[in-house]
């Protein structure tokens, strides 16, 4: 069974820097590629956004344009731990951020083909 464990999301002011982490453990064929995704609350409907993601294989990274320059993304693969280094953060970066693994990165979507999401982190950025 694969399991989450997120932890660093919270409150911070504009221009602020926050880390979330995530653990995963559980995939049984390959080591997985991991990532965050993120939506905005007030809007259900729309689909997840991938911020930022890592690869497995070669640690290969994918950023979102939109926090480029601003996060950075590593791996632990000893523990099978991501970490998001969020800084200069703004409010339109509010958001529950999801952790997720696929055995498919993607350089232009981040990961394809996710089947495993965790429970989510909330992230606010207001001052």
């Amino acid at each position: 069974q694969v399991q989450f464990v997120e932890s660093g999301g919270g409150l911070a002011q504009p221009g602020g820097s926050l880390r979330l982490s995530c653990a995963v453990s559980g995939f049984t064929l390959d080591t997985p590629s991991i990532g965050w995704f993120r939506q905005a609350p007030g809007n259900p409907g729309t689909e997840r956004e991938g911020v930022s993601c890592i690869s497995s294989s070669d640690g290969s990274t994918y950023y979102a344009d939109s926090v480029k320059g601003r996060f950075t993304i590593s791996r632990d693969n000893a523990k099978n731990t991501v970490y998001l280094q969020m800084n200069s953060l703004k409010p339109e970066d509010t958001a529950v951020y999801y952790c997720a693994a696929s055995y498919y990165y993607s350089d232009y979507d981040c990961l394809v083909g996710v089947e495993n999401w965790g429970k989510g982190t909330p992230v606010t950025v207001s001052s």
